[in-house]
């Protein structure tokens, strides 16, 4: 299981809507794509059900998962996929007040779904996220 935490100077309602509506504008997706050089957009659908997907700039869609939950402005829940996995994991995240800022507790988890394959790819993952979360606390904080 992956656990990263960061804390935003914003309110909690303002740092749900960022994080979760503005995803486009701040996932660092000139290294996180799965575009590559065509990267254009990532879109996190706002309701249960919807897609969590990357748009290329060519218009090409790739879904990486699905939302599970989406409660504003304390947590979503999503899955994330990829084509050579065996199955799905999910990622939590939390939005807690502290104050006049918001503490984003991020988890993926479900790891042992992808077999063997597994370790390796959450180990990628965990530096990942740990790139993802310290761009978005910049990209978010006034």
């Amino acid at each position: 299981m992956i656990r990263r935490t960061v804390v935003v100077r914003r309110p909690v309602e303002d740092v749900f809507d960022r994080f979760t509506a503005g995803m486009g504008h701040w996932w660092p997706l000139e290294q996180f794509s799965y575009g590559g050089d065509r990267a254009g957009d990532l879109i996190l659908e706002g309701h249960a059900g919807g897609r969590f997907y990357e748009r290329f700039r060519d218009g090409e869609e790739h879904e990486i998962g699905r939302v599970l939950v989406y409660d504003p402005p304390q947590r979503v829940v999503f899955t994330w996929n990829q084509a050579n996995w065996a199955g799905s994991t999910e990622v939590e995240v939390r939005f807690h007040p502290e104050g006049t800022a918001t503490r984003i507790e991020l988890e993926h988890r479900g790891w042992e779904q992808l077999g063997e394959a597994g370790t390796g790819t959450q180990h990628a993952f965990d530096g990942g996220w740990g790139v993802i979360l310290d761009r978005f606390a910049s990209w978010a904080s006034p």
